[in-house]
């Protein structure tokens, strides 16, 4: 569907250098930081940004050179930018009007995305009256007038309460589904992008850094820095002697913080060929909902354990893991 053919962008704080696919009908998420390249990405693929070098495929055309208008995507930017002076039809409607097609046939297409995105009737409202989560559905649904051949969403619930992003996420996949089209995301929420992507892309200065199914993407991270930027991780010493998939020698060893145990000072510790326990104190504690979030000072640092028992800041504990339900890093990866 989506093919970077060593595609090269430079600016001054770095070179872009993207070289990846997306197939027909996924939904890929790109994820990285601030000024990793996300955004960038996007208006390459769109056609608002040119690449230095490199070639860009859409639906096995070569869109490297042609313009926004004949790439057939729809693009929903993160401020939505909706018409103010235009109710909701006219806003819907507006691709098709600039198309020039017949008049019947844009009330008839603005009224099926309307229900489409769960706003029957809105037709004739202004848009500064709708709520936040309303104004996205309106800019999906102008998105999508144009029957586009992949849909592009710039962190569109980045100004959005959280039950609201929730609710919208869960809406960008049935539209996803129910149309079969593909979907590329922006965003910098890794909860986000492991939540409703099919694939996530790992963005960092520019690079690629690791593309994978979210699964994958959680449980064998390629670097630290993907460890920590797709979830909660903590690093220990690997064991002596251990591999890293074939990679050369290990040097680290990922858990997350469900993987630890913690035991309290009643608590049996129990034995195991592979296990490891150690001393430590709880300096932090944060109530989240299904469990509970320690931070727990050590010998070697700080341990993220998750726990559904309530524990005392300033407890004196044990963490206890299996090295086994580790995932041991390559040497030299950050």
């Amino acid at each position: 569907m989506i093919q970077f053919h060593d595609v090269r962008k430079s600016y001054p704080e770095f070179d872009m250098r993207i070289d990846f696919s997306i197939g027909e009908g996924e939904l890929v998420s790109i994820l990285g930081p601030s000024g990793s390249g996300k955004t960038t990405t996007l208006r390459l693929i769109a056609g608002f940004e040119r690449p230095d070098r490199g070639r860009i495929m859409i639906d096995n055309r070569d869109v490297t050179a042609m313009t926004p208008a004949e790439r057939q995507i729809g693009y929903v930017f993160q401020d939505y930018t909706l018409f103010p002076h235009m109710d909701v039809a006219a806003n819907v409607g507006y691709g098709l009007r600039v198309r020039h097609r017949p008049a019947d046939e844009i009330g008839r297409k603005v009224s099926d995305l309307l229900e489409l995105v769960d706003l029957p009737g809105y037709e004739r409202r202004n848009i500064e009256t709708l709520s936040g989560g309303e104004r996205q559905r309106v800019a999906i649904a102008r998105a999508l007038a144009v029957d586009p051949v992949l849909l592009l969403l710039d962190e569109p619930f980045s100004s959005i309460d959280e039950v609201l992003r929730r609710d919208l996420r869960d809406e960008i996949v049935r539209l996803q589904k129910r149309l079969g089209i593909t979907v590329v995301f922006v965003t910098h929420s890794q909860q986000e992008a492991l939540a409703i992507s099919d694939r996530v892309a790992v963005l960092r200065d520019g690079d690629v850094i690791q593309y994978d199914e979210v699964e994958t993407l959680y449980r064998a991270p390629h670097s630290r820095f993907v460890a920590s930027f797709v979830g909660e991780a903590n690093f220990f010493p690997a064991p002596a002697g251990a591999a890293a998939g074939g990679q050369g020698e290990a040097q680290t060893l990922m858990l997350r913080p469900e993987q630890l145990e913690l035991i309290g000072p009643e608590d049996q510790a129990g034995t195991g060929a592979d296990r490891v326990v150690f001393d430590a104190e709880i300096e932090t504690h944060q109530f989240l909902g299904a469990a509970h979030r320690y931070a727990c000072r050590h010998a070697g640092g700080v341990a993220i354990v998750k726990d559904q028992r309530r524990f005392p800041v300033g407890a004196a504990v044990r963490i206890a893991y299996r090295v086994s339900a580790g995932y041991l890093l390559p040497g030299g990866t950050s």
